[in-house]
């Protein structure tokens, strides 16, 4: 598929670097851009021929948020209907609620929260609004020393959006999450570090090769099937009330995974040598996915 809004690029090694490229635009964020994120990691989450995905900007910008230029709604909803709890939890596909009321940033991280491979943002420029939430639930943040990232959303008066009162204070610490949705400031990689966000903050022309670093040892070092597991694992078990539907998942993982791709890593620790993992994330265990 040709995108109108991305740049979509899969390497040798199985490293998929998915690139926001309305340039001119700081790569703001759109309805159509929603569309074909989705429609990307739901397309690499696929492929077997991705392994990991780095995520980053075009040009000067991460994304500069959401594009405020267009006519009408900006945020592409329908503001004839009056949607109601009911509605999103009994009506969440149909084409009204889907189009005019869903939010179209948390369409875009749920998709990235679904998908079987690890994501790893490189934070190069202006992240601000969606174009600071949508990093959320991307595994790992790396950010450049240009980087100005910004949860702004207090300042035009509406609330933070793209499941991010889910996913910020899991990551930052709920006071952290607060503090920085109230007071909507723009900040550097160095704050997001302190506060927990971003693992580091490099040289703007370093930002890719770090990002890459990583993926590749995940790509090239790692079970494709036990990456998909942790993944979710980790997402989906740390939200629930009890440890014991941690043991239900995990034993059922430890299982296929032990008979599977788990023998190889044993055999290939015992013989002092790389392992070659033959499970395909396109193959998955058949409790998978647990949660449906």
């Amino acid at each position: 598929m040709s995108y109108q809004t991305l740049s979509y690029a899969v390497d040798d090694d199985g490293v998929l670097l998915l690139t926001l490229n309305r340039p001119d635009q700081l790569n703001a964020f759109t309805v159509q851009m929603a569309n074909e994120l989705v429609e990307a990691f739901t397309r690499a989450s696929d492929d077997d021929a991705v392994r990991a995905i780095v995520v980053t900007g075009a040009g000067k910008a991460f994304c500069a948020g959401m594009d405020l230029s267009v006519g009408g709604n900006v945020f592409g909803l329908d503001e004839s209907q009056r949607p109601t709890l009911a509605d999103m939890r009994e009506r969440l596909t149909e084409q009204a609620i889907h189009e005019g009321v869903r939010d179209t940033g948390g369409r875009v991280v749920l998709s990235i929260f679904n998908c079987k491979k690890p994501v790893i943002g490189a934070i190069n420029g202006a992240a601000v609004g969606i174009g600071a939430t949508m990093t959320l639930p991307m595994d790992i943040r790396v950010a450049s020393e240009k980087a100005r990232i910004g949860f702004v959303f207090g300042r035009i008066g509406i609330v933070p959006e793209a499941c991010s009162s889910w996913f910020l204070p899991r990551i930052v610490g709920i006071s952290q999450a607060l503090e920085w949705t109230y007071m909507a400031d723009i900040f550097d990689g160095h704050e997001a570090q302190r506060g927990g966000l971003v693992k580091c903050v490099v040289p703007p022309e370093q930002l890719l090769e770090e990002a890459m670093k990583i993926a590749r040892r995940i790509a090239t070092e790692r079970s494709a099937v036990s990456i998909a597991l942790t993944r979710q694992m980790m997402y989906r078990n740390s939200a629930q009330p009890h440890p014991l539907a941690a043991h239900e998942v995990d034993s059922l993982a430890m299982f296929y995974t032990s008979v599977g791709d788990g023998k190889e890593g044993v055999q290939a620790f015992l013989e002092k040598r790389p392992a070659q993992f033959k499970g395909k994330a396109s193959e998955m265990p058949p409790f998978y996915p647990w949660w449906e």
